[in-house]
């Protein structure tokens, strides 16, 4: 006989369901996929925004429970009038494609690799990686040396850390029998929580008006998007475990910014062990948090030009 509790937990499902498939219909109408341009990439889909008709090619990659749209009032329009600006969402992010073993640091970074291979074929772009994004453009850097000018990393994910800073409903998404049926949940409690602690992100600087809205963060809490980022998150230590040594290979100028009072991350344990193995052009900022590139973004769009017309000079 079927109990009562498996039952009451059968209608809790099915209205997760409902309710889950209302909150992704209602985000993706606010943020449509059609905003963007969706490449073929071995045999996976890449959402891709653009700004910038002409000048050197710019590919941003952005960070965890993030997308593409992190950029587009960001850093885009202060480059755009004299760039191609291409803003790339990673594999289970906005709307690209997620597949199996997209976890991996080598996989995502293939798939950025293929974004410039087909919108700026032949030529090196400066690639822009924000946190667990400026592990993937390490990779790109490492594996695909042919595309790469430079590298601008803000507050970028380098080295593994020695355990830790894992949130407990990141090991619960990514598990493959609860993971699934968790996650439906995720859009009746999840916006609500990330706009309580999106100060914490900033902290010290101020959290800009609007930013949850105009970074579409909404995307996030859609069940696969956010069982895709758990299982990023999850497998991040060891990719970079695995990663790291190999960063002495990089031959690419790289300019890091890192906020002081980074709490999401310790630079130390990042920034601090690159710049002993590989040059790094390190722009320490004192009153900062994991976000530098939205108070910052002249200073960052200054870096980036720099680097696209190969210019090392400060």
């Amino acid at each position: 006989m079927i109990s009562l509790a498996l039952i009451a937990l059968t209608a809790v499902g099915a209205g997760a369901c409902v309710s889950s498939a209302a909150y992704t219909s209602k985000i993706e109408a606010a943020n449509p996929e059609s905003e963007g341009r969706m490449l073929t990439v071995n045999g996976h889909g890449v959402n891709v925004l653009t700004a910038g008709k002409s000048g050197p090619p710019i590919l941003m990659i952005h960070g965890a429970s993030a997308n593409a749209r992190e950029f587009t009032w960001t850093l885009a329009p202060r480059l755009s009038a004299d760039h191609r600006i291409f803003m790339a969402d990673r594999p289970g992010h906005g709307y690209s494609e997620r597949f199996d073993g997209a976890e991996h640091l080598g996989e995502q970074a293939a798939q950025m690799a293929g974004v410039l291979d087909q919108l700026a074929p032949g030529e090196k772009a400066v690639i822009v990686g924000h946190s667990f994004g400026g592990g993937v453009a390490l990779r790109l850097a490492l594996d695909r040396p042919d595309l790469v000018q430079g590298l601008v990393l803000i507050a970028p994910v380098t080295h593994d850390w020695g355990g830790g800073g894992q949130a407990w409903y990141n090991g619960i998404s990514a598990t493959p029998l609860v993971g699934p049926v968790f996650t439906q949940l995720v859009p009746t409690v999840g916006p609500a929580q990330v706009k309580a602690g999106i100060d914490g992100v900033f902290k010290p600087a101020p959290v800009p008006e609007g930013y949850f809205e105009k970074s579409a963060i909404g995307l996030l809490f859609r069940p696969p998007n956010f069982r895709g980022n758990a299982q990023d998150v999850q497998a991040l230590q060891e990719e970079l475990g695995a990663q790291s040594p190999r960063y002495p290979e990089l031959k690419v100028p790289i300019v890091v910014f890192s906020g002081s009072q980074d709490t999401v991350i310790k630079p130390n344990l990042h920034v601090g062990k690159l710049k002993k193995q590989v040059e790094v052009d390190l722009v320490i900022l004192p009153d900062e948090g994991h976000m530098p590139h939205h108070a910052h973004g002249a200073d960052v769009a200054d870096a980036i030009r720099r680097l696209a017309i190969n210019d090392k000079s400060r």
